[in-house]
């Protein structure tokens, strides 16, 4: 697949997610079989570039080309500015966030609050397109289907984005009323898809090889972009790309080779947090392994109690040892390791609000962590 100069070795992308979709996160889906990896959103407040936050989510350090950096705001001078910015740093390709549906970021017209405001939506787009048209980067889009059921405006602003030099439409199946509940549809993207001559990608539920097939025969989208059923099993990209040429569906990982993935990754992850944040937001990733395994949700909360990144490692290495003393391959105990909708419970509620924290508490987020590491 071709974007702008790039050729991509396949098309199953990496969605961004805040929280999740950093540099350790991107390079090892990719490692593991995504073609290619947006990087989670960065502000175009350019008073919070240099917070610790900000920086690490602008690290590219040792990830493959082509590097692509999304950027959020309302502000259609800022958010070209901040492309800019991003382009100096490493940014191969722009996208524009217009697909967050969280409070925080709707509440300041920002992701996907601002599909109801057309007008505003292709300011920032013909702003971005023109800031990065000298240096040779494309600019991509990534949005719902519209705010809510009876505003669906995907089919125009994605007519509207590609005259305006959008290289690449991603759409997220739901409304941004929806959020992450109730089911994809795809019937929106289709429709996008035989309307633009730039490549379009699905997003949206697809959590399984077979799921990936219906939705590019259900759509006839360029390429599929996933998200969380990435999170815990990113080897789900080599299980689609295999099953989407064979047919055939790949045995489960060997817990030797998942436990040396997730162990390389874990090590990346600190290296770029820091012991005490890098053992804290460690947290979430090993949760997600382990979660559809024998034993997961209490090995999940031991895990929790650990207080250092050693720990942590040694403790994960024991239990995935001693899983495979009666098991080669990890022993799923339902289909999808990463269910979709599921109840979160306390502690993936208090995840879901740091990942879509205000700007302002990550300035406050900012200083306390500079001042415990100090």
């Amino acid at each position: 697949m071709i974007l702008g100069p790039y050729r991509l070795p396949n098309r199953l992308f990496v969605a961004p997610m805040a929280g999740v979709t950093d540099r350790p996160f991107r390079v090892l889906c990719k490692k593991l079989g995504a073609g290619y990896a947006v990087s989670e959103m960065v502000t175009s407040r350019k008073d919070l570039w240099n917070s610790l936050k900000t920086s690490r989510r602008a690290n590219h350090e040792g990830e493959a080309a082509p590097i692509s950096v999304q950027i959020a705001g309302t502000d259609a001078a800022m958010m070209a500015e901040a492309a800019a910015y991003n382009i100096d740093r490493g940014a191969q390709i722009i996208d524009i966030n217009m697909g967050c549906p969280a409070k925080k970021v709707c509440n300041k017209w920002a992701g996907s609050a601002l599909m109801q405001d057309e007008a505003l939506a292709m300011e920032i787009v013909d702003a971005v397109v023109a800031a990065c048209a000298p240096h040779g980067v494309p600019v991509t889009l990534k949005m719902r289907t519209g705010w809510c059921q009876t505003e669906k405006n995907a089919l125009t602003l994605a007519r509207a984005a590609e005259s305006a030099g959008i290289a690449m439409v991603t759409v997220h199946g739901r409304t941004r009323e929806q959020g992450y509940s109730g089911q994809a549809e795809y019937d929106t993207i289709a429709a996008v898809k035989a309307a633009l001559r730039i490549p379009v990608v699905a997003n949206g539920d697809i959590d399984s090889p077979q799921k990936a097939r219906e939705v590019l025969a259900a759509t006839g989208a360029d390429a599929l972009m996933i998200g969380r059923a990435a999170q815990g099993r990113p080897w789900i990209f080599a299980e689609i790309a295999h099953f989407l040429s064979t047919g055939e569906l790949l045995p489960a990982p060997r817990i030797a080779d998942a436990k040396r993935w997730l162990i390389d990754h874990l090590q990346d992850h600190y290296s770029l947090y820091g012991e005490l944040t890098g053992m804290r937001s460690a947290r979430k990733h090993i949760g997600w392994a382990v979660q559809a395994l024998p034993g997961g949700d209490a090995f999940r909360r031991h895990m929790n109690t650990l207080e250092s990144c050693e720990h942590q490692v040694s403790a994960l290495t024991d239990w995935l040892d001693a899983l495979a003393v009666d098991h080669d391959r990890l022993p799923y105990l339902r289909t999808t390791p990463h269910a979709a909708n599921d109840d979160p419970d306390e502690e993936q509620q208090q995840e879901h609000h740091d990942r879509h924290s205000d700007d302002d508490r990550d300035q406050k987020q900012d200083r306390e962590e500079r001042r415990l590491t100090a």
